[in-house]
């Protein structure tokens, strides 16, 4: 199958690459650093020079657009400069993280030019490219059916589903990440608990312990290993300050329009604002974690700056 990629970040560069080497659709790349684009062409992608260049080079009908780019004025760019060069029928998906309302307004404001709009919660980070992405679609079941080989190709089994109507991807995908809040808080709260013991604990044998049998192992416990592993039981390296990507704000937001209590993902949504003020080792867990899934850059102790560690 082809499609048209936008965007290569540390995300959207791997689905390339799993798109083009497992599947092998043809995929059109565009990055607005020219850089990344050779990078995926190495892969076997088509590079795009630009937005126009990018569409020209798509020879099916309908035209897919796949959009991986930050949330907001940026999403709303791309939407808007794409959809101006596609025509009625041609498809654009957002893999991002945006706002669910945001997502419908598009999908409404898109369907005027007859373009389908389609959102796809994706979950995986840096680590998809071996083990697949959770894809969360939302969007008219025709279109959605329409690109299952692209799906297929990026999730691993059973890790694809189709939501419901438009905007029920990323609202998926926004309670996803509020759940992962409250995951991140209760491990970074743990540790820091037996670090302060009486006890000398080697945090790095508890981890590795806790995978085997225990009803607290999970992937992020595997992540935690590797985080002591890398930077040692103390995380000398790692400055406690935890960034927020929005979805939480969103959670907590949608939890109190709905009436529903969310003690537990609130909680961890202002623990995070905490940690700006004061260095917990707690916070220290939470954005080693972090980095170890998504490859998110944190905050170095030794340079004040924000560095990417992963890999």
């Amino acid at each position: 199958m082809e499609l048209g990629f936008v965007g290569l970040g540390r995300m959207g560069a791997n689905m390339v690459q799993r798109l083009v080497t497992l599947g092998g659709h043809r995929v059109v790349a565009y990055n607005r650093s020219q850089d990344k684009v050779q990078e995926v062409v190495k892969f076997g992608a088509v590079g795009a020079t630009s937005l126009q260049n990018l569409v020209d080079q798509l020879q099916e009908s309908p035209k897919a657009v796949w959009l991986m780019v930050p949330s907001g004025d940026v999403t709303e760019q791309y939407v808007n400069e794409v959809s101006d060069l596609l025509k009625p029928g041609d498809i654009v998906i957002d893999g991002g993280n945006s706002n669910y309302k945001d997502t419908i307004r598009r999908h409404d404001l898109l369907k005027q030019k007859g373009i389908h709009y389609l959102d796809c919660g994706t979950s995986g980070g840096v680590w998809g490219l071996t083990v697949g992405y959770a894809l969360m679609v939302g969007g008219e079941k025709e279109q959605v059916e329409h690109l299952y080989p692209l799906f297929k190709t990026l999730a691993p089994e059973n890790g694809y589903l189709h939501c419901g109507p438009s905007g029920s991807g990323h609202f998926v995908k926004m309670v996803h990440n509020g759940i992962e809040y409250g995951m991140l808080q209760a491990y970074g709260e743990g540790y820091e608990i037996l670090k302060n013991s009486r006890y000398d604990l080697d945090l790095l044998a508890i981890s590795k312990m806790w995978m085997n049998g225990s009803v607290v192992r999970s992937w992020l416990l595997e992540l935690a290993v590797n985080a002591f592993e890398s930077e040692g039981n103390d995380l000398t390296n790692i400055k406690g300050f935890v960034q927020d990507s929005g979805e939480g704000r969103w959670t907590v937001q949608e939890a109190i329009d709905q009436s529903t209590p969310a003690p537990i993902l609130t909680l961890s949504l202002l623990a995070r604002f905490v940690s700006r003020q004061d260095d917990s080792f707690s916070a220290k867990v939470i954005s080693a974690l972090r980095n170890q899934f998504g490859g998110h850059a944190v905050l170095s102790k030794v340079t004040g700056e924000m560095e990417k560690q992963h890999g």
